[in-house]
């Protein structure tokens, strides 16, 4: 049976859909079977694997709205093992029309319950926003990673969603865990990134993942090629990375 990962944070630009495609690909670069699911509207963990929107005739929105079966929308990728429920820009409409469904935090898990059995890992990339398709999204999840920058205001907005979490976890999703506190963006010469670092790993102890993702342009230029870094670039050091963390995870959620 596969294991449901969100990965969200309401703050923009910490490093989500990339943690979300590279972490996909590594998983599945160690010989596990992934899927994402790309639930932003912006679409971009979609764009990033090679993924052309404009040409699909089933994304998410199908799924989730009109009642599509997922195995319709889903697409390989060009790793082995890797696949994607991708998104669209109408996903934006999505949370006003799921607001008169019944059972509405539940149509993702819905969803995706039936596809657990297909999968070792289902990651979830998240909107940076706490609205109802992070909430189906957090309810369909068996646990949730956090990335955070190592930047200036980086746990600003983390009670908030740590709040969200504990209120999903007590009304809608008993059995929620946080998978861990991914630390993003890191760059050791820079003081403020040390600072970060250790404010984190001293205030979430053993929640925090023992990888860190370290500042790249490797990393960052894989998208706009539609391709993970493990393909981009195999021998960079955000490739590494993210293989550790992969790595890091197996381990966890095999014990």
């Amino acid at each position: 049976m596969g294991k449901i990962i969100s990965l969200a944070n309401q703050k923009g630009g910490v490093g989500k859909t990339t943690t979300a495609i590279n972490l996909a690909a590594s998983l599945a670069s160690l010989g596990k079977k992934v899927l994402i699911v790309d639930a932003d509207p912006q679409a971009n963990a979609s764009s990033g694997l090679g993924i052309d929107i404009r040409t699909l005739q089933f994304t998410i929105y199908e799924c989730l709205i009109d009642g599509v079966p997922s195995n319709q929308a889903i697409h390989p990728t060009d790793v082995e093992n890797l696949f994607i429920l991708p998104s669209h820009i109408d996903l934006v409409g999505a949370e006003i029309e799921m607001l008169n469904m019944d059972m509405r935090e539940y149509v993702m898990q819905k969803l995706l319950s039936p596809l657990k059995s297909s999968y070792d890992y289902i990651l979830i990339d998240c909107s940076p926003s706490l609205g109802l398709i992070t909430v189906n999204a957090l309810t369909s999840s068996d646990s949730v990673i956090i990335p955070v920058q190592c930047e200036y205001f980086a746990l600003e907005g983390i009670s908030k969603l740590l709040n969200t979490i504990k209120i999903i976890k007590n009304k809608l999703n008993t059995t929620l865990e946080i998978e861990g506190f991914l630390l993003t963006m890191y760059d050791n010469r820079l003081r403020l990134a040390n600072q970060v670092y250790n404010e984190v790993t001293k205030h979430f102890q053993g929640m925090v993942f023992k990888s860190v993702i370290t500042r790249n342009v490797r990393l960052s230029e894989a998208p706009s090629h539609g391709k993970p870094v493990i393909l981009y670039d195999p021998e960079s050091k955000g490739s590494t990375n993210y293989i550790d963390l992969a790595n890091e995870l197996i381990a966890k959620t095999s014990k």
